[in-house]
């Protein structure tokens, strides 16, 4: 098992300090250090899995995948709507739902059946059926694995967004990727190994909570971006010339050194300088990768970053700066697509609960080519054969209309996600929906059997990933979760 806290004793490794130690000092260091909580470098002691240095333990099994990308459209993106194919509802559009003919949902009572305002398309070799409002997404469908079945244990969005990102609908606890930091370690020692892309028009429900580290160190906790594609707070302070600061690195550098050779191996300052020098490399690292000029016009052509819908080009360029990232290294990246709603009128995210054909003809355009560019760019660079990347949301949304509106309410009995690349089986479906879309009936799968797979595919055993706090061994999957064989 992978223990720590208590009994990291258990843990061998090459450290110079120890675990307890490194936690004082970083809450020591997170003062006057602002974004440099890029602590998430502070170094490879703390890696307990996979290929980096300083890493001792092996992985439980051959790993499929080294790194991961997760693409979350907050909002609950409707899956009757845009994956999962329902004819049913067009046939019986306008009729009443039988046997729950006076549903009341999160937002109160429902009316009758609604068909999608758009048509489904057969695509592709295995002719998935998605809908015409995604043409780009269409061509990738025989690379997904689509799993129709999914539930969740909420119909609140912040709980939703929280309990997708981290198998609990409280706050507290460690996201996926705080979890696969703390296992795998960096596959580069000048950048996180977590970053979250935020969208531009502002955090998802719930905000940092989604890439939080919970109880796990501080270091695990995702580095987040926002515009323009930039990591916050690591430019030179304009007072400051580049002679000045690398004539006080110099004489730091000097002074350090003397005085550490009076102290032990294990010395609080040794720790410092380290973390120093890390952050000192990701200031010459983090721009280089976030410059998109160094990216050809075909390339921006392909993902629309100059598209005249400034949200679309900024969500493209989002996409592509996640390329650019896992290209470099970062071990796990959450891409969003979509914010919080608005108070007033719910247009910023994918929450149509009154006008649903008007807000997804606006979504859908901004999310369609950009996301289809960066499969396509993963694919022709050859990183889908160990890059995993995820879409999802939080829940599904109701085959019938709010009763006085053109929107669906909230759904936590059925919703889509799909799997796509390293180790994943393409062109397949797993589990299903009830004719409506109502809710999940076959192979019934949770976001436990979810995160089990993912695991899985990134060489771990979901069951023996585990962290001492409180009391327990706790557990990304809690105490349930199986591996979906299925699409492997």
């Amino acid at each position: 098992m992978l223990i720590d806290g208590p009994q990291e004793d258990m843990r061998k490794v090459n450290a110079p300090a120890t675990r307890r130690q490194l936690l004082t000092q970083l809450g020591e260091m997170t003062v006057g250090m602002g974004s440099l909580a890029l602590l998430d470098l502070l170094g490879h002691s703390s890696k307990a899995l996979g290929e980096t240095s300083g890493s001792i333990l092996q992985l439980h099994h051959a790993a499929k995948a080294k790194r991961v990308i997760q693409i979350f459209c907050p909002g609950a993106a409707s899956h009757v709507d845009l994956w999962d194919y329902k004819p049913a509802l067009a046939r019986f559009d306008g009729t009443p739902l039988p046997g729950e003919e006076a549903l009341v949902s999160f937002q109160g009572k429902n009316g009758n059946l609604m068909r999608p305002p758009w048509r489904f398309v057969q695509s592709g070799h295995s002719g998935k059926m998605i809908t015409s409002m995604l043409p780009h997404m269409a061509k990738h469908v025989d690379d997904m694995a689509f799993i129709h079945s999914m539930v969740s244990k909420t119909n609140t969005h912040g709980p939703g967004c929280i309990y997708m990102n981290s198998c609990f609908t409280r706050e507290g606890f460690p996201s996926a990727g705080a979890w696969v930091s703390f296992a795998l370690g960096s596959l580069n020692d000048n950048l996180p190994t977590y970053i979250a892309i935020q969208d531009v028009r502002g955090e998802p429900p719930n905000g940092k909570a989604n890439w939080s580290n919970g109880f796990l160190p501080a270091r695990h906790q995702a580095v987040a971006m926002s515009a323009p594609q930039q990591l916050r707070n690591l430019s030179r302070p304009t007072s400051i010339n580049p002679d000045e600061d690398l004539a006080t690195r110099e004489y730091l550098l000097k002074a350090n050194q003397r005085h550490a050779l009076r102290l032990p191996a294990e010395s609080d300052l040794r720790a410092r300088i380290a973390a120093y020098e890390l952050a000192a490399r990701m200031q010459l690292a983090a721009p280089e990768v976030s410059d998109l000029a160094r990216e050809p016009a075909h390339i921006h052509d392909l993902y629309g970053t100059s598209d005249s819908n400034g949200l679309k080009a900024a969500y493209a360029r989002n996409c592509l700066i996640a390329r650019r990232y896992l290209e470099a290294g970062v071990r796990y990246v959450s891409l969003y697509c979509a914010s919080r709603a608005s108070a007033v009128d719910g247009l910023l995210n994918w929450d149509a609960h009154k006008t649903l054909k008007a807000d997804y003809e606006r979504h859908c355009p901004i999310f369609d080519q950009p996301t289809a560019a960066l499969l396509t760019d993963l694919k022709q660079r050859g990183m889908l054969s160990d890059t995993l990347v995820l879409w999802g949301t939080e829940f599904g949304r109701m085959p019938t209309h709010q009763e006085g509106t053109l929107g669906r309410d909230h759904n936590p009995d059925a919703f889509t996600t799909w799997m796509m690349g390293a180790g994943i089986r393409g062109g397949v479906t797993h589990g299903a929906t009830d004719d409506f879309g109502r809710r999940s009936v076959q192979d019934v799968t949770t976001v436990y059997d979810y995160y089990a797979t993912v695991l899985h595919l990134l060489g771990i055993d979901h069951e023996q990933l585990t962290f001492y706090h409180n009391g327990s061994n706790r557990r990304l999957t809690d105490v349930h979760g199986r591996v979906i064989s299925e699409i492997l």
